[in-house]
C-alpha cells in the first residue's frame, strides 16, 4: 500500500478574507484530506467550514499538534498517511510551519521520508516584508520580543546593532494587546535614523502598512489597534 502525502494547508490571516487569500488550488487539494494536524481544533473546523466545500465537518479528524506535543504522539498522529491517507497541516494563522509547531510534522515527516507538499497562501511576515521597502535580501525573523520591557529593550538595542552590521532588516510579530508597549519600547531604544515598519491587519478591512524613520514615528505617535501585527526595523 502506498503511504499518502503531508500537505501543508494555508489559513487566513484575517476574518472573512477565504474567497480573497485562498487559491483555488488549495480548496481542490483540500477535498483529497479529511485528517488534520492543528492547534486548535475548533477554529480548524470553523476555517474549513467556511470554504463550502466538505459536505460534513463533523466527519473529518482533528489531532492538536502544538509545541509540547511528543515524539512518540507525532508517530501515532501519522498513522493515517501509512493507511494511504493525505494529512493536512494547518496554522491558526497563515502558512503553517512558519513561527507554527507545524514544523515538528514537517520534521518528522521528513526523517520518514514522507512526501511534503507546501500549498500557497498567505504569511503575514513576507506580505510585510515584500510593503515595507526593507532589505528583503538580507532578513531576519526573530518571533516574539521579550515581554519584560528591560530585556525587550535590550534586544532591540542588540539587534539594531546586528542590524547596522549586516544591513539585515530586523522582523517580529507581536499579540495585539502588546502592539502599544512594543512599540513604545522600539522609539525608546532605536536611533532616529533607522528605518521603522508597523503592518497591521494584512489582508483585512483594517490593514495599515506604514515605513518611516523613527524620529518621524516620535512626531505623531499613533494608538496602534489591537490587531495582528508584524513589526520590523532597518539600521
Amino acid at each position: 500500500m502506498s503511504v499518502g502525502n503531508l500537505f501543508l494547508v494555508p489559513t487566513i490571516i484575517s476574518e472573512g478574507t477565504e474567497r480573497a487569500v485562498i487559491p483555488p488550488i488549495v480548496l481542490e487539494k483540500l477535498k483529497s484530506i479529511h485528517y488534520f494536524l492543528v492547534e486548535d481544533a475548533r477554529t480548524a473546523r470553523r476555517y474549513l467550514s467556511s470554504l463550502k466545500i466538505y459536505e460534513s465537518i463533523e466527519a473529518l479528524k482533528f489531532s492538536v499538534l502544538n509545541k509540547h506535543t511528543l515524539e512518540s504522539e507525532i508517530e501515532e498522529m501519522f498513522t493515517p498517511i501509512l493507511l494511504g491517507e493525505n494529512l493536512g497541516v494547518l496554522s491558526e494563522s497563515g502558512c503553517p510551519g512558519v513561527a507554527d509547531p507545524g514544523s515538528l510534522a514537517v520534521n518528522y515527516a521528513h526523517r520518514k521520508k514522507i512526501n511534503v507538499i507546501p500549498l500557497v497562501g498567505p504569511s503575514s511576515i513576507l506580505l510585510a516584508l515584500m510593503a515595507s521597502g526593507l532589505n528583503g535580501q538580507q532578513f531576519a525573523f526573530h518571533g516574539y520580543l521579550p515581554i519584560d520591557s528591560k530585556e525587550c529593550i535590550q534586544k532591540i538595542k542588540t539587534l539594531e546593532k546586528e542590524s547596522s552590521l549586516k544591513h539585515q532588516t530586523q522582523i517580529f510579530i507581536e499579540t495585539p494587546f502588546r502592539n502599544n508597549q512594543v512599540l513604545k519600547n522600539l522609539l525608546q531604544s532605536l536611533n532616529g535614523s533607522t528605518q521603522l515598519t508597523i503592518a497591521l491587519d494584512l489582508t483585512g478591512k483594517n490593514q495599515f502598512i506604514k515605513t518611516q524613520m523613527v524620529h518621524e514615528w516620535t512626531k505623531g505617535i499613533p494608538l496602534l489597534p489591537k490587531e495582528p501585527a508584524v513589526i520590523m526595523f532597518l539600521a
